[in-house]
């Protein structure tokens, strides 16, 4: 297989080839990265479908509400997202706290991530005395906006490759160092995280009574997105460290078997939890 795969390079497709930059925009004494850029385009189009979902009778949140929200989960995003990067897959930058700031460099995990916005919303609804399962299912849907754009970076970035592969679109990334073709799993993950979460998410809230099931968006969002990174980890390169733990999982898979677990609860329980949903927002109370 080696050897086909060094026959087939010749043929692949050479990322240095595509002329991308981590840069977006280079003023000289201001540099806008493209990582940076999807997080700005993630929250700031998740806030916009956000008021879209919010305007539906029923919403569990009024607008005032929404504006702080944004807030409290950028935040959690943040600091979720480096924290949980530091402790799963880097713990040795602990020892050079300075490293653990330059979040312009990379070095996001989307676990860490998930457990940072859920602590937020946590603080929250219970600042706000909102309905902690309701807004979840809200903030579910917005969420494939984010990880769309995240992973669309980390292919503009040259970064987060997949494993050797024959296939005719593997990608000679520069980063690995050997000159073999492999899979652009960034981009599967930005389909199958992003575009195919998104339209089984609104499908479910705008065709559907599931956003009066407290539980069942949100579950959907953790079952969908932990299938997607448990199956794209058989083509994605593990982070180096991490590609042979003794359980037999990768790093991301065994993160994401407790989502899949605890979405397929909340889905199977989320009938039991409907009741009379008086909307804070919306025109009209849902029985």
């Amino acid at each position: 297989m080696i050897v086909q795969i060094a026959s087939d390079a010749t043929a692949a497709i050479n990322w240095s080839d595509l002329h991308l930059s981590p840069i977006a925009l280079d003023l000289g004494f201001f540099k806008l990265r493209w990582y940076s850029l999807a997080y700005i385009s993630g929250i700031l189009i998740g806030w916009w479908y956000l008021l879209k979902l919010l305007a539906q009778p029923g919403a569990p949140m009024a607008r005032r509400h929404a504006d702080d929200l944004v807030f409290y989960v950028t935040l959690g995003i943040i600091l979720g997202g480096r924290l949980g990067y530091i402790l799963f897959y880097k713990p040795e930058m602990i020892a050079t706290p300075l490293e653990m700031l330059k979040l312009w460099e990379g070095g996001m995990s989307l676990h860490g991530g998930f457990i940072g916005v859920i602590l937020a919303l946590l603080y929250f609804t219970r600042k706000h005395k909102l309905n902690m399962m309701r807004v979840c299912d809200y903030v579910a849907c917005v969420t494939p906006f984010g990880l769309f754009f995240g992973r669309l970076a980390n292919f503009v970035n040259g970064e987060l490759w997949g494993r050797p592969t024959t296939v005719p679109w593997g990608i000679i990334f520069p980063g690995t160092g050997d000159g073999i073709p492999r899979h652009p799993s960034q981009l599967y993950e930005a389909g199958l995280e992003g575009v195919v979460l998104f339209t089984v998410l609104s499908l479910m809230f705008w065709k559907t009574d599931a956003r009066y099931q407290p539980g069942k968006l949100v579950g959907t969002g953790m079952i969908g997105y932990g299938i997607s990174r448990t199956l794209l980890e058989m083509v994605r390169q593990p982070d180096a460290g991490l590609e042979h733990l003794w359980w037999g999982l990768t790093m991301g898979q065994t993160l994401s078997i407790p989502m899949i677990l605890i979405g397929i609860w909340l889905v199977m329980t989320a009938k039991a939890r409907r009741v009379r949903v008086e909307g804070t927002a919306g025109l009209a109370s849902i029985s």
